[in-house]
């Protein structure tokens, strides 16, 4: 892939993640058929956006800024929580205590997007601040904390999401 082509995949994933925040945002204002439908139309883009690109890791920049504090993130946590109402909690299977547990663990569909939205927030956050100068850096690291942290979530969120826009399948 050329630099232009890696550029132009880096931008997409910035419009990709501004899609993502602002539905976010909006969610407690929003149709809760909507938010959904538009939740699963961002996360599986995300998802390829962070899998398929790459960074030489040049236009090194010192510092990037965190945007999300911990009241933003509870306020977003809490509409989305708001919502979905008794439709946020979820069965999570992937969890790495269920091996060891007789018992169901619980996951927040809110949590599990407000925990991808700090990380975007911060990283469409940084590159707007810089006029796009902090691109490849951003990416660089939201792609890091993506690979160890919320790649996972990312996919378990989906199955939950699938089965309130689509229903089950019997």
């Amino acid at each position: 892939m050329t630099e232009t082509d890696t550029r132009a995949k880096l931008w997409e994933t910035v419009a990709t993640a501004t899609r993502f925040c602002i539905a976010v945002e909006n969610a407690r204002e929003a149709d809760k058929g909507e938010f959904i439908a538009e939740m699963l139309g961002c996360l599986p883009r995300i998802y390829l956006n962070f899998t398929e690109t790459g960074t030489d890791g040049t236009d090194e920049i010192a510092y990037l800024s965190t945007f999300v504090d911990e009241d933003y993130y509870e306020s977003i946590r809490r509409g989305i929580e708001s919502l979905l109402g008794p439709d946020d909690t979820y069965l999570e299977t992937f969890e790495e205590d269920m091996k060891y547990s007789e018992t169901p663990i619980a996951a927040s569909v809110a949590e599990s997007l407000a925990d991808i939205f700090q990380d975007l927030f911060n990283f469409v956050g940084n590159v707007k601040e810089s006029d796009g100068e902090a691109l490849i850096q951003a990416f660089a690291e939201c792609k890091d904390n993506f690979d160890a942290h919320w790649s996972q979530t990312l996919c378990n969120v989906m199955r939950p999401l699938n089965q309130l826009r689509l229903g089950s399948a019997e």
